[in-house]
């Protein structure tokens, strides 16, 4: 299937490792020009290398001018951004009766405000043009919130909530708005969970992970490459009348429609 995209611009944040890495290397493989973003520049411009067309941007979106800095570079490199997907790395683990409130406003300032920022420097130029594509890497956290991940289940949750509300409003524009849920990924931030939670419950993490992946409908954690051919498509043009949804991509593991 051709997704349409090729030429566009597509902006991948967090996009060094991981899910952000998959994604950004599945939009290259369509033909996208692709910023691949993250604090460890060096990595960045070697992923960058890799790919057709793509330049390597060294950026921390917590910080104020971040985003900014971010989407100057990607206009400098290649024009307005097309194509936006969102993503940050995931908070400590721990319950919600461990946390206080600088804890939580520090979870907002890393997967709330970025994503705002970031959208409202690239959606003005989206509408204009009449496309446009927001894609937030998430968590199934936002339909089932995990256990021991506090933190995690409450800033996603308000980010969700933040762009069902967007969808709404830009869908009329040609632009759509999602959010992409990954269950258990091979990655590392599920090599860090199943040793937080298998040093909790006192067993070696090997053990842990063979429970986890039975417990999973599909048998097994997915590849970092399934979740990124998915983001792709609903950043493609055979998706243009999704919006406004979170897709999961957890191998049924989440036991709700």
């Amino acid at each position: 299937m051709d997704l349409g995209i090729r030429g566009r611009v597509a902006l991948v944040c967090a996009s060094t490792a991981g899910l952000g890495e998959a994604t950004a290397r599945a939009l290259a493989a369509e033909g996208a020009r692709v910023v691949i973003s993250g604090r460890r520049g060096g990595v960045a411009k070697a992923i960058a290398a890799e790919l057709p067309e793509a330049v390597g941007v060294e950026v921390d979106l917590t910080a104020p001018d971040g985003p900014r800095n971010l989407v100057a570079a990607t206009r400098e490199a290649f024009g307005p951004v097309d194509i936006l997907v969102t993503n940050s790395p995931g908070p400590p683990p721990g319950g919600s009766a461990d946390i206080d409130d600088e804890a939580i406003v520090t979870a907002m300032e890393a997967l709330v405000l970025p994503h705002q920022r970031l959208v409202s420097l690239v959606l003005p130029g989206m509408r204009e043009r009449g496309w446009g594509r927001i894609l937030a890497i998430a968590s199934v956290g936002v339909v089932a919130p995990i256990p021991s991940l506090a933190l995690s289940n409450i800033g996603r949750a308000a980010l969700g909530g933040y762009l069902k509300t967007l969808a709404t409003e830009v869908a009329g524009d040609g632009v759509t708005v999602n959010l992409l849920l990954p269950g258990r990924i091979e990655t590392a931030r599920t090599l860090q969970m199943n040793t937080f939670r298998a040093e909790r419950e006192g067993m070696p993490v090997e053990e842990f992970s063979a429970r986890a992946q039975a417990a999973i409908p599909a048998g097994r954690y997915g590849r970092p490459a399934e979740f990124g051919a998915l983001a792709a498509f609903l950043c493609g043009e055979s998706a243009a009348y999704v919006t406004g949804t979170a897709i999961r991509c957890d191998g049924g593991a989440v036991p709700t429609l």
